[in-house]
């Protein structure tokens, strides 16, 4: 398999689930802005131009990250990375998904392109702030879920754990101190510390 990706983008969280699986793979950086490749235009690979997109060993492409990490933890039948069919842990990993899909990672993604979507500078710091207070009442949430737990679902890492790991990642481009909530930061430095993530984090030059 070979996964496409920019470095510290959400390819770091199938990145991580690669890594945490032991899995065989490839990796081919991606430059978003032209959307070029090793392997040539990138648009013709995902036609969505965005990132992650897996290159799966029967050629399909598969695209997402939340699909993505679930497809390759799902290879693995003694993994407990995604819980088993029929459990109600197993939702809980998908609902967990979804939200960081939904809430976290595409409340911060503006953030990133706000120069292209506003000129106004006063717009842009408008929306700056109201994004900011958004963001964290949803953190407050995984704060509170989260409680002394070592992982979203208590003692076992998940495939939203290397996602939301990603997302808390980029706080310190965008202004969002994720030390304001203790459980969350010694949640986020536990996790930087699995080797698979560490594999994943050098991988990619992000340390």
């Amino acid at each position: 398999m070979k996964l496409f990706y920019k470095a510290g983008a959400c390819a770091l969280a199938p990145h991580i689930v690669l890594a945490e699986l032991n899995m065989a793979y490839e990796l081919e950086a991606v430059d978003l802005a032209t959307k070029a490749c090793t392997s040539g235009d990138f648009r013709k690979i995902n036609p969505k131009g965005s990132v992650p997109a897996l290159l799966m060993d029967n050629g399909e492409i598969l695209t997402e990250a939340a699909v993505i990490c679930q497809y390759l933890a799902e290879q693995d039948i003694d993994s407990t990375l995604m819980p088993k069919i029929g459990t109600i842990d197993r939702y809980r990993t998908i609902e967990w998904l979804n939200f960081i899909a939904t809430e976290i990672h595409k409340g911060i993604g503006p953030f990133f392109g706000l120069d292209r979507m506003m000129k106004n500078a006063e717009g842009k710091e408008e929306y700056k702030a109201s994004a900011l207070e958004i963001l964290k009442a949803k953190l407050g949430f995984v704060s509170e879920k989260l409680g002394t737990n070592k992982y979203l679902l208590g003692d076992t890492f998940t495939v939203a754990d290397a996602y939301l790991f990603t997302c808390l990642g980029w706080g310190k481009f965008i202004g969002l101190d994720v030390n304001a909530w203790t459980n969350i930061s010694d949640y986020q430095k536990r996790i930087s510390e699995r080797p698979g993530v560490q594999r994943a984090l050098k991988e990619e030059g992000l340390i």
